[in-house]
């Protein structure tokens, strides 16, 4: 499952397991520090605030040559650019001083900063084991021209998967980024899974947008999305030559962002 649906809001699990585990660690903090009057949400609040700046910076610096001609980028964090482990380290050597300097939260700061670490990572982890357990569906979609093609046939090459809609903001702006790594990566197979939509709606967005794109396939009742728990486009799998699931991006790729999850994919295949 990649995504939880509450109404028609569908938020992302990396994003729930952050909200859920600062919830908590702020519930127990409150819990704790009740009789003293000492509530450290204030303090839970600017490190995850700190958490998520230096994780993102690390991403920043690892891929900055995707970043020199278009800086501005470094801000758009709709990409998901985050390097996670940098980021806890920081909150975690800040809590600690925290924690040295103000014995009066010592103690509900202390227990909270451990839910909320300890539960974000036991959520995490849990998630990718079953996240990269998933195999690929046994599913027969169309291709452009009405001719059946069955996603487990294509399996004993990495595999990138991409949902999309031509109504779709983000998936509009990511498509020349896909388009460009499908070119340099011919040893990756790129699907284009379109959903919901006519051929005909098809072909003229590809042909408005002179985008020239190998595989494309129709899924006309959304079926994949369903098989793989994701109700919200852009949606990109990637998948091991054994055809396991090794990877999700829910939201829109740049150009870091699809850098950092290819090399996964080609590290995987090695």
């Amino acid at each position: 499952m990649l995504t939880l649906n509450i109404g028609p809001l569908a938020l992302a699990l990396p994003h729930v397991l952050i909200l859920g585990s600062l919830l908590l660690a702020t519930l127990t903090g409150w819990w704790i520090g009740r009789r003293n009057g000492q509530n450290p949400e204030r303090w839970l609040f600017r490190l995850l605030l700190l958490a998520l700046l230096v994780a993102r910076l690390a991403f920043v610096v690892a891929y900055f040559e995707h970043f020199r001609e278009e800086p501005w980028r470094v801000i758009d964090i709709r990409d998901g650019g985050f390097i996670a482990w940098p980021g806890v380290l920081a909150a975690l050597l800040l809590g600690g001083w925290l924690l040295w300097r103000m014995p009066a939260i010592r103690k509900p700061l202390g227990i909270a900063m451990a839910v909320g670490v300890a539960s974000w990572g036991l959520g995490t982890l849990t998630w990718h084991a079953l996240d990269r357990g998933t195999r690929l569906p046994e599913l027969a979609l169309m291709d452009i021209e009405g001719r059946p093609v069955a996603l487990h046939n294509l399996a004993g090459k990495p595999l990138v998967i991409n949902l999309w809609a031509t109504w779709c903001p983000p998936c509009r702006r990511e498509m020349p980024v896909l388009a460009a790594a499908q070119a340099a990566h011919p040893d990756t197979l790129f699907l284009f899974v379109n959903q919901g939509e006519t051929a005909e709606a098809v072909s003229r967005f590809l042909d408005g947008e002179s985008l020239a794109l190998d595989n494309v396939l129709l899924d006309s009742g959304n079926r994949l999305g369903q098989r793989v728990g994701s109700m919200a486009l852009p949606t990109t799998l990637f998948y091991d030559t054994g055809g396991r699931q090794i990877g999700s991006h829910l939201g829109e790729l740049s150009q870091a962002s699809l850098a950092r999850a290819l090399e996964s994919l080609e590290e995987q295949g090695k």
